[in-house]
């Protein structure tokens, strides 16, 4: 019998497997994006407006090479008012999805940071119902004190949005 404990304990273990997490503020908040869902960070680069995009597209960005739409999220998410201007020094998170690639802009430089997978609670369901085509929070990480909303970055833009960011 006591052998039987041990191994108890250790599938525990065994299954709170750890995620990192990229860690940054949009307004007061924080939040999160899977490592695996970030090619990179950088400092922002020289942005080009785009005509007819929605105002929470700034415009379009050469990362490397390749040229990405570049969105602000503190503006899609509402988190500030749409005529604020972002700050002159910023940085931009390179998100890879199967359809499209995006810059994100942060004002902070963004950290990692690796959590159980456990600790990140589904949104409550007033949230989830209130943003139903909005499916893109993975959850809510409690850590240390800190609240951050995970985000599903595939998730983030409708398909009309994707639509918009291609090329002609």
């Amino acid at each position: 019998m006591p052998e039987a404990e041990p191994t108890s304990e250790k599938k525990a273990v065994k299954q709170d497997k750890l995620i990192q997490l990229i860690v940054f503020r949009l307004g007061d908040e924080e939040y999160g994006i899977r490592i695996e869902q970030v090619k990179e960070v950088t400092v922002t680069p020289e942005i080009a407006r785009m005509p007819k995009t929605p105002s929470f597209v700034k415009g379009i960005a050469n990362l490397r090479g390749d040229i990405i739409a570049i969105i602000d999220l503190e503006e899609r998410f509402k988190l500030r008012p749409a005529n604020q201007s972002m700050p002159t020094m910023s940085y931009t998170l390179a998100i890879e999805a199967k359809e499209y690639t995006i810059g994100i802009v942060v004002r902070e430089v963004p950290q990692p940071l690796s959590i159980p997978l456990s600790i990140i609670e589904k949104a409550p369901e007033f949230i989830q119902d209130m943003n139903i085509q909005d499916k893109y929070i993975e959850g809510i990480a409690k850590v240390e004190g800190r609240i951050i909303i995970v985000l599903d970055m595939p998730k983030l833009l409708s398909p009309t949005e994707i639509m918009q960011l291609q090329p002609k």
